[in-house]
């Protein structure tokens, strides 16, 4: 039987290099001292002794930490200069999170919840909902993201904070709209996206179940590549993919929850 729209799977992957590296990503994630080092960096370029006395542990084994960060992509290194000494400043190196490097992870992790892993890589789904738990610990504030896939916005994260935001195309004739708190306004570039002022969708928050509500856009709504009818508040769930319209002038977004924790 299909699913339905909420249906979380996109697809099985019959690449067993896929589930290799996929496995190695999340192995190299769900280290708590990695996610540390990765809240350590996230503004502030920091040089490997720095790292080493806030997270209390040896330079040998923070430098380990930062080879394996540094090998998934998400931190980068640059020349950058150290303490000053008699004879004067240091070069060291400098490590630092990639632009949208947090917010990165999130993307992927949502991509990897919607994957159907086959018989033999189950494990992979515990090893992906250690690594979700680990960084929802450590953003434990109950706001959902939305993280834009592709085009100009690719990689860049907005928080839900209003139980009601409308999100579509900027409109400089509009500026109340644009400007607003409630308001998620992507550039001219995604050229199908209905303009803010009458938004392409609305986000909807009822209770702590999340609808998106398509506002009768030219281009549609897509849930998980189903087309939802316009006027008409429909359900979402963590990990969901969704399109504003089709296309590479649309805007591709997944909904991601990030969940307080409770006590057993």
């Amino acid at each position: 039987m299909s699913g339905g729209i909420n249906d979380k799977t996109i697809a099985i992957s019959s690449d067993p290099d896929f589930y290799e590296d996929l496995s190695e990503y999340l192995n190299v994630l769900s280290n708590p001292t990695r996610l540390r080092i990765l809240k350590l960096i996230e503004n502030h370029p920091k040089e490997v002794r720095e790292i080493a006395r806030e997270i209390d542990t040896s330079y040998e084994n923070t430098k380990k930490h930062l080879d394996k960060l540094l090998k998934t992509g998400v931190i980068k290194k640059e020349a950058g200069m150290g303490r000053q000494t008699s004879k004067g400043a240091l070069p060291v190196w400098k490590y630092s999170l990639i632009p949208g490097g947090m917010e990165g992870i999130i993307r992927n992790l949502s991509i990897f919840s919607n994957i159907d892993v086959r018989i033999g890589h189950e494990e992979l789904n515990a090893k992906l909902e250690e690594v979700r738990k680990l960084l929802s610990e450590d953003n434990s504030t109950g706001v959902p993201l939305i993280v834009v896939l592709g085009g100009e916005c690719d990689g860049e994260a907005y928080a839900l904070k209003e139980d009601e935001i409308r999100i579509g195309r900027e409109d400089n004739k509009s500026p109340e709209f644009s400007n607003s708190d409630n308001a998620i306004v992507l550039p001219n570039s995604y050229e199908a996206v209905t303009r803010v002022s009458r938004p392409h969708a609305k986000f909807i928050n009822r209770k702590g179940d999340w609808f998106i509500e398509d506002c009768g856009s030219t281009g549609g709504t897509y849930i998980n590549n189903t087309k939802i009818q316009a006027c008409r508040e429909t359900s979402i769930i963590d990990g969901d993919m969704i399109d504003l319209a089709r296309g590479s002038k649309g805007a591709r977004i997944i909904f991601n929850l990030t969940h307080k924790d409770t006590p057993e």
